[in-house]
This record gives C-alpha cells, sequence and structure tokens, in this order.
C-alpha cells in the first residue's frame, strides 16, 4: 500500500512538473502569462523605447547640472524598469533607454514634461494674491487656480519659496488619520537649504491662514492649506484621493526637481544591443548546462542526483514563473543572478547528499540517512544563503539600474534554491524511498577523506594569490604606459560615439552586424560595436568607443560608398557613460554595507569575529584577481563586469560559510595550535569534495554560454568561469587557513597581555 502511494505521489509529481514546463514555453492565457516569452526584456536583450532630452537655452549646461539631472532622471525611470539607462548625449542633451516596452507616446505621457517647479506663497510680502481660485473659463463645472504673475515676478519679489532642487525626496505613504485609518500621503523632505527657505514660508503662510501652491510645468499640481509651521525639513500632503493620486503627486514633485528645463527632442523604439541570436544561444546553452548538471549529479549521487535533477527542473520553471509574476525586466546581469542562484540550488543538494552519505558510511540505513542528512546539512544551508541574501538586499535597497535588476533575480533564485532543495527535493527523495529503492549503494557512502596540510602549506597558496594579483598590476602598469588605459573599459563606463544612419531601405539587424558593423569596425580600426534598430523607420544607431576626426570620417566614407548612404543622412555624437559615477558609487556603498552586515551575521552566528573577518578576506582575493583578469585578457569592462564582480563574491561566500560551518562543528575539539591546524584541515578535506561538485555543476552552465552565446556574452561568461574557479580556490586553500592564522596569532597576543 505504500509503495502504491509512493508511486502515485510520483506520478503526480511529474504531472505538475510537466505542468509547470508547459506553462514556461507557452504560457496561461491569451497574454502567455507564466511563460519565458512573458518575461520583459531588457535593451540588451530585445529594446525598448528611446527619448532624448535637450535642454532649454543657449548656453552649455554645467556639468554637475547635467550629473544631477542624470541620475535624478535615472532614479525617476526606474519605476518602469530597474534596467533603464539614462546617459548623455552631445553637450545638452540627455538620452533615456527604458527596456520592456514599445509604446513610446504612452511612456512620455506617464513619464511627464521634466519641466521646472515651483513652490509659491498665496501673497506677496504687501499681501497681495499671487494666484487666485477662479471658474474654469472652458466648461464652468469646476474651479481652477491662475497665476496672476509671471514667474519672473515672482521670482524677482521673492514669492518664490523653494524650487524643485529643495526638494531632497517625494514619495506616496501612508499615515493614520484622525479616526485610526490609513490615508495616503505625499511625504516631502526637503534639501537644508530649502528646510529652511520653508520653515521661514510655512511660519508666514500659517499664521496668515494661507496656502502654498505647488506649480508644475505650467500648471497647478497641489495647494495645500499649511496647517502648522513647519521647521524640521519634513512635510506631508494630505487630501489625497487615494494612494495612486498621491504616487503621481509625487512623481511630479520628483522629476521637477531637476536642475536643469528639458524638452523633448525625439523618440524612438529601438532594437537589441546583443543582437538577434542572443536570446536563442543563451537557451540553448541553458538547456546544455542544464543537461550536463544533470548527468554529473546522477553519476555522482545516484538515486539523490535524479531528485536533484527533478527538483531542478521545478527551480527553472519556477524561476520562470516568478519573473512573470513579478514583471520583471532580465538582462545579462539578471541572468548572472540566475546563474549564481542555480548554482546554490545544487550546493544545497550536494551539501545535504554528501551527509547522507556520511551517516551512511557511519553505519546508519538509508532512512535514518536520510533524515540525519538534512538536519544537518540545515544550518550550512541556511547560513551560505542568508549571508548571499545579505548582499542582494543592500543591492537592492542602495543600487540602482542594472545593480538592482542583479539583486532582484538573485533574491528571487536563493528563495527558491532553498525551497526545491529543503522541500521539493527532500519529497522526490522520500518518494523514490517509498517505492522501494532502499538499498545503500544507489545512494552511495562517503570514503574517508584525503589527509592534505593546508594549514601547513598555506603560505604557498598566498603567495600564488599575491602573485597573481602582482602581475594583474604589472598588466594594467604597463597598459597605461602603452595608452592602453589600465583596463579596456566599454562604452557602458567611459562613452563614446553614437552614429545615427538613415538608410535608403530597412535592413534587418542579423545582416547589420554581418555586413555595415564589419566593415564599419576595419574602417575605424575598433572591436567594440553595439547595434540598435528604429522601429517604423530606416534609421540604425550605431555605438562605438569615441571617435576621432578621421575616424568618423572613415566610417562616413564607407557608409556612403559601401551603401549608398547620403552624408547628410548620417549624424554622429558624443555619448557619455551610461553607468554614471553616481550608480559606481551606489554600488561600492551597498557592497560596504553588506559586507559590514555579513560581518556581522557571521559574528552572531560564529559566535567568533574570526570567522567573518577571513570570509571578507577571501572575498577580496576573488575579487582582486577577477579584476586583474580584465587587465590581462583586455575583455571590455563594462555594464557585466560589476555583474560578474558581485556575482563572485555571493558565490564565494556562500562556498566559504559551508566550510566554516563544518570547522563550527568540529572546533570543541582543538584546544591548542597544533589541534587547531589538524581541525582546519580535518574540515577542509571533509567538504573538498562537496566545493569541487558545486563548483563543477555551476562551471558547466556558464562554460555553455561561453560555448553556445553571441560575442557579448562569451566577454561575459569567460571572467565568471575565472572567478568560479578563483572562488573554490580560496574556500579551500584561503580563508580557512586565514581563519587558523586569525585564532592562532590573536590568540597569542591576548594571552600575552593578560600575563
Amino acid at each position: 500500500m505504500k509503495r502504491v502511494k509512493s508511486i502515485i505521489a510520483l506520478i503526480l509529481m511529474l504531472l505538475l512538473l510537466g505542468g509547470l514546463g508547459y506553462s514556461a514555453v507557452y504560457g496561461l492565457g491569451a497574454d502567455k502569462s507564466g511563460s519565458l516569452s512573458s518575461i520583459n526584456l531588457g535593451l540588451d536583450l530585445a529594446g525598448g523605447v528611446s527619448i532624448t532630452y535637450e535642454v532649454v537655452g543657449d548656453e552649455t549646461p554645467d556639468k554637475e547640472d547635467m550629473a544631477d539631472t542624470i541620475y535624478k532622471l535615472q532614479q525617476r525611470v526606474d519605476q518602469y524598469s530597474t534596467e533603464s539607462l539614462v546617459y548623455q548625449e552631445g553637450s545638452n542633451r540627455i538620452n533615456i533607454e527604458i527596456p520592456g516596452v514599445s509604446d513610446a507616446n504612452a511612456i512620455l505621457e506617464e513619464l511627464g514634461q521634466p519641466g521646472n517647479l515651483y513652490f509659491i506663497a498665496e501673497t506677496d510680502s504687501e499681501g497681495n494674491a499671487n494666484y487666485e481660485y477662479k471658474l474654469d473659463s472652458t466648461y464652468g463645472l469646476f474651479y481652477t487656480y491662475e497665476l496672476n504673475k509671471t514667474i519672473e515676478e515672482l521670482q524677482a519679489e521673492g514669492s518664490i519659496v523653494l524650487s524643485g532642487s529643495d526638494v531632497a525626496n517625494a514619495q506616496a505613504v501612508y499615515q493614520q488619520d484622525s479616526y485610526g485609518g490609513n490615508e495616503p500621503v505625499v511625504s516631502l523632505e526637503f534639501s537644508e537649504a530649502g528646510a529652511a527657505a520653508f520653515a521661514e514660508a510655512t511660519t508666514k503662510a500659517y499664521s496668515n491662514g494661507e496656502s502654498i501652491a505647488i506649480y508644475y510645468d505650467g500648471q497647478f499640481i497641489s495647494v495645500p492649506k499649511v496647517q502648522a509651521a513647519i521647521t524640521d525639513g519634513k512635510a506631508v500632503i494630505t487630501g489625497m484621493s487615494d494612494y495612486e493620486n498621491a504616487s503621481n503627486l509625487a512623481s511630479m514633485i520628483r522629476i521637477g526637481g531637476l536642475k536643469l528645463q528639458l524638452n523633448e527632442l525625439r523618440s524612438n523604439v529601438v532594437g537589441a544591443q546583443l543582437g538577434s541570436d542572443a536570446i536563442r544561444t543563451s537557451l540553448i546553452a541553458a538547456a546544455v548546462g542544464f543537461g550536463l548538471i544533470a548527468v554529473f549529479m546522477i553519476v555522482f549521487f545516484r538515486i539523490l542526483g535524479l531528485s536533484a535533477t527533478i527538483a531542478l527542473g521545478f527551480y527553472c520553471t519556477l524561476m520562470v514563473f516568478m519573473l512573470s509574476a513579478f514583471d520583471q525586466t532580465l538582462t545579462l546581469p539578471g541572468i548572472a543572478g540566475i546563474i549564481l542562484s542555480i548554482g546554490m540550488a545544487v550546493d544545497a543538494n550536494v551539501l545535504v547528499f554528501s551527509r547522507i552519505r556520511e551517516e551512511i558510511a557511519g553505519g546508519k540505513d538509508v532512512d535514518a540517512a536520510r533524515k540525519a542528512g538534512y538536519n544537518k546539512a540545515l544550518s550550512s544551508i541556511i547560513d551560505g544563503n542568508v549571508t548571499t541574501f545579505i548582499v542582494a538586499f543592500w543591492l537592492y535597497i542602495l543600487g540602482t539600474g542594472s545593480i538592482k535588476g542583479f539583486a532582484i533575480t538573485l533574491m528571487f533564485g536563493i528563495v527558491l534554491s532553498m525551497f526545491t532543495a529543503l522541500v521539493i527535493t527532500r519529497v522526490i527523495t522520500s518518494i523514490l524511498y517509498g517505492i522501494g529503492l532502499q538499498n545503500p549503494a544507489l545512494y552511495g557512502r562517503a570514503k574517508t577523506p584525503v589527509k592534505f596540510d593546508f594549514v601547513g602549506k598555506r603560505k604557498m597558496f598566498y603567495g600564488i594569490s599575491c602573485a597573481i594579483v602582482i602581475a594583474g598590476l604589472v598588466a594594467m602598469g604597463v597598459n597605461s604606459a602603452q595608452g592602453k588605459g589600465a583596463f579596456n573599459y566599454s562604452l557602458d563606463f567611459v562613452g563614446g560615439t553614437s552614429t545615427t544612419v538613415t538608410f535608403d531601405e530597412t535592413k534587418g539587424l542579423a545582416e547589420l552586424e554581418s555586413t555595415v558593423a564589419e566593415d564599419i569596425k576595419k574602417a575605424a580600426g575598433i572591436n567594440q560595436i553595439q547595434i540598435q534598430t528604429v522601429s517604423g523607420t530606416t534609421q540604425v544607431i550605431f555605438k562605438t568607443s569615441t571617435l576621432d576626426v578621421q575616424q568618423r570620417e572613415a566610417v562616413e566614407d564607407v557608409l556612403v560608398n559601401n551603401y549608398g548612404v547620403s552624408a547628410d543622412h548620417i549624424a554622429a555624437e558624443t555619448i557619455s557613460s551610461v553607468i554614471s559615477t553616481e550608480m559606481r558609487g551606489d554600488a561600492v556603498i551597498a557592497l560596504l554595507v553588506s559586507l559590514v552586515c555579513m560581518l556581522i551575521y557571521i559574528w552572531i552566528r560564529f559566535k567568533d569575529i574570526k570567522f567573518g573577518a577571513a570570509a571578507i578576506i577571501a572575498l577580496a582575493h576573488d575579487a582582486l584577481i577577477v579584476i586583474v583578469s580584465y587587465a590581462f585578457t583586455r575583455y571590455a569592462v563594462g555594464n557585466t563586469f560589476i555583474a560578474v564582480v558581485l556575482t563572485i563574491i555571493g558565490y564565494s561566500i556562500n562556498d566559504t560559510i559551508v566550510t566554516f560551518d563544518r570547522i563550527r562543528e568540529n572546533l570543541g575539539l582543538a584546544t591548542n595550535k597544533k589541534e587547531y591546524a589538524e581541525l582546519v584541515n580535518g574540515s577542509v578535506a571533509q567538504t573538498v569534495t562537496r566545493s569541487l561538485f558545486t563548483s563543477a555543476t555551476t562551471f558547466f552552465t556558464v562554460l555553455a554560454l561561453f560555448i553556445f552565446g553571441v560575442a557579448d556574452i562569451k566577454a561575459f561568461a569567460l571572467p565568471l568561469m575565472v572567478g568560479v574557479i578563483c572562488g573554490t580556490y580560496s574556500s579551500i586553500f584561503i580563508a580557512s587557513p586565514m581563519w587558523y592564522d586569525l585564532k592562532t596569532k590573536f590568540k597569542t597576543l591576548f594571552a600575552k597581555k593578560a600575563a
């Protein structure tokens, strides 16, 4: 009877997996929700809307004002997608690219015209009204406000209390009303100078029973009555009809906080940046990677590996469902987050399986070994996933753009990886056991760990790492001395030249990649180019590294002579980097905060800060190795560079924590320096096989991307493979020996002081 129930349960699990697989491929309903095709793809994979604004006025705008405006616009367009890009074009233009959308007019309507925003006092210094409440002259059905003076007059007499640049933040939130319920309001925070000016203005308005109007882009958007003198730089606007109304008002106030006034110059629907084959080849790589992982797991872990393979199928289909359900935009950095979480999903299974095999080797039957294996592996799985989740969480909170997109997919992946490993795999393993697959030979036994003196040879391993880093620094110096730059920075980091070409006929992306792009590369002597087609037109945008006059002329000659393009249909503009200084700063701050939180978590969980310090040192080691690999290979340092470094940090900390968890488990066996060395050597030996297995499965996924991916994906996959190898190396040969050094040396120092 029990076997029959297990067979029925297995059939139901396979049917459920089949249903999820069908949903992932074909979707549900007319909109195909829950399928791969319903996932929003970024500009690099599928294209989107491109909008260009021009600064109002004849004078060249100040660089700081442009940078501030770009940064604020980036925060504004994040509502459409975390993968949106904002960058400077020429001296007075700002370009916005929003992926996953195709209606430029709808975006422009929602985004609003980035104009000037003012807070205007109701009366001037002599008590005259600056604006009045009048009956609408068109329909006569409702009242509206009208200005009695021009903005210039109001500025001259001091009636403009604040401008948009004085608003530090504006958000729609809920607060408790007088009846104890929640009401939507707009929460405002002002800059230091703005807070002082607002305090003075609200004191006057409150004493006179007046309002302070918010005037944006030629119209009043809110005229709230001042209910108190506000002196702390924070205020709320009440009276919102609903949360959406509050959100729209907050959004207009934020966009009105730009230092520069902008006018729309053009809007286009543009094509993918990575080429027409990027999605197809990525799916092939995913299928091949999955197949390699399945074969590997089944060969080495037998029945347990079969359970993990089925669970990994659940993981993949559920990930597709979550990305679709939460309306996330998937780009190359997002794929990095998924790859990392796949590695963690496999790693959690390997951890459990290794424990089960240890228990079987210790003499327990399969059923008891299964239960003990899950119980003993739980701590390592939780600690490894929590530390990685800390990184993802702070990257999401403090990061911007593609960094936020990477963090979201990683957080999704971590949750799913734990669920599939701790729930689905366990259920499937129980079902297979219930069917009658109970012979210990089907599960395997752990072999006696190979003895190796990791601690005794640690200086050699430290020396190897230092030599690689030093060699990388030398390579960076040589590259700089040769005028090539320490790294080969891409458009994402240093900007370049955008050449817009209007052909006589529409050209497909595949044709452009194989013909025009190759000719441009040869003519300009460059090796990087991004192509964007403009929907509904014959225009194509070619983005390259910065071209000098001779290079621009060479490109123009090729286009005119080889493709019959008229010279006046070729327009070249200098564009800034899409990864702004602020975006890089946000990523660094987020990473530092996450490292501090990680250190605190490890300190609390392991009751020894030396574990955290050793983990951070190992992470720094991995990041440095990956960074200098870019100097050696001269691969482009761009948007994916940040994703690669973050991926390796997340991967490495998970690997390191597992080894530390085994050291903690065995810690009571050591009391002196010699025993600590034996403890570290034994603990690393017990977990080294698991580290190698996990690295192999993650490596398979990335290797498939490298083999089958397009050029840009190869450039992303190669340093990621370097990082996987490096992360494994540091977890085995650097992190644990480093903990030994910190433990023994600091203990000795404290003993001397006590004496």
